[in-house]
C-alpha cells in the first residue's frame, strides 16, 4: 500500500506565494506520511480571467517554480504533482502541463494537456497550446504502484484514462481546476468517480477551491468508493491505495478484460 494526498488550495497571480502555499500542504502531507502529493491544475499562476498573462508568466521546465517543486520533493521524500503554464514555441500561448517532481530532484513524468476547455462560455484554446495526442502516455512508479497524468477537462473524455490503464497505470493523478457553475460540482464528482468505476483504478483529483475552483477534491478507490475528500476550502485528503484492492475489484468486475474494443487517437 501507498499512503497519497491530495492538496486543495487557491492559487493566485503571485508564484513565489503559490509556491509557499504549496510548501505548507505537501510538508503536511508528507507529516501524514503521504508519498505522493497531488496539487492543483495551474497551481502556478491563475488569474480571474483567462488571459494573455497565463502565455507572459509561462516557465520552462528548469525554470523557478518546477525548481521548487522539485526541491519540495527532495526535502519531504514525496513525489509532488502539479499544474504548471511552461513556456512552448508558440506565440502568445502556453502549454497547460503537469509535473511529476520527484524525490531524487529530477522530473518523474510530464503531461501536456489534450483537450483544452472550451466550454461552459471559456476558451482555453485561446492563450493555450495543446499537448500532442501522438505523445505515448508517461507513466510513473511510487512504491511499486504505477501512477499515471491527466488534467480537469479531459475527465469529460474517458479514452484519455483507458490509454493510461493500457499503459499500466494503477492511481490516476488527476490536477483541476474545475469552474463552478450550474451541476458543475455534479459532474466533476459523478466523472471522477465514473473514471475509477469504469477503469477499476484509483483516482486522486486535487482542485483549486474558490474563487477559481469548485473544490470537492477526492481520492476514489477501483470500485468508486470515496476514500476522502475535501468541500470548498484549503486542505489536505490522504489515504491509501491498495494493489490489493485494485486486484480484489478486477476479480469481482473483470471489466478491463472482457472489453471488445481499444482506444487510439484520431
Amino acid at each position: 500500500m501507498v499512503q497519497i494526498a491530495v492538496a486543495q488550495l487557491a492559487p493566485g497571480q503571485d508564484k513565489e506565494r503559490n509556491l509557499a502555499d504549496a510548501a505548507r500542504l505537501v510538508a503536511g502531507a508528507a507529516g501524514r506520511g503521504a508519498r505522493l502529493v497531488v496539487l492543483p491544475e495551474y497551481a502556478m499562476f491563475t488569474a480571474p480571467k483567462m488571459d494573455e498573462r497565463f502565455a507572459e508568466t509561462a516557465e520552462p521546465l528548469d525554470g523557478p517554480f518546477v525548481s521548487g517543486l522539485l526541491r519540495l520533493a527532495r526535502e519531504h521524500g514525496a513525489y509532488v504533482v502539479a499544474g504548471v503554464n511552461e513556456t512552448v514555441d508558440v506565440p502568445g500561448r502556453a502549454s497547460n502541463t503537469l509535473v511529476a517532481a520527484a524525490p531524487s530532484g529530477e522530473i518523474a513524468a510530464t503531461y501536456r494537456k489534450l483537450h483544452l476547455f472550451d466550454a461552459f462560455g471559456f476558451t482555453e484554446s485561446d492563450f493555450v497550446h495543446p499537448g500532442d495526442t501522438a505523445a505515448a502516455p508517461e507513466t510513473f512508479e511510487v512504491d511499486g504502484v504505477v501512477f499515471g497524468l491527466q488534467t480537469c477537462y479531459d475527465v469529460r473524455f474517458p479514452e484519455i484514462t483507458r490509454r493510461l490503464v493500457d499503459a499500466g497505470a494503477d492511481v490516476l493523478a488527476l490536477p483541476a481546476a474545475w469552474v463552478p457553475g450550474p451541476l458543475k460540482e455534479d459532474h466533476w464528482r459523478t466523472l471522477v468517480r465514473a473514471r475509477a468505476i469504469e477503469n477499476t483504478i484509483y483516482v486522486a483529483a486535487a482542485g483549486q477551491c474558490a474563487p477559481a475552483g469548485a473544490g470537492n477534491s477526492m481520492i476514489v478507490d477501483p470500485m468508486g468508493v470515496t476514500v476522502a475528500a475535501l468541500g470548498e476550502g484549503t486542505g489536505i485528503a490522504s489515504g491509501e491505495v491498495s494493489p490489493a484492492r485494485i486486484a480484489e475489484v478486477r476479480g469481482k468486475n473483470p471489466a478491463l478484460a472482457l472489453r471488445r474494443f481499444g482506444v487510439s487517437p484520431l
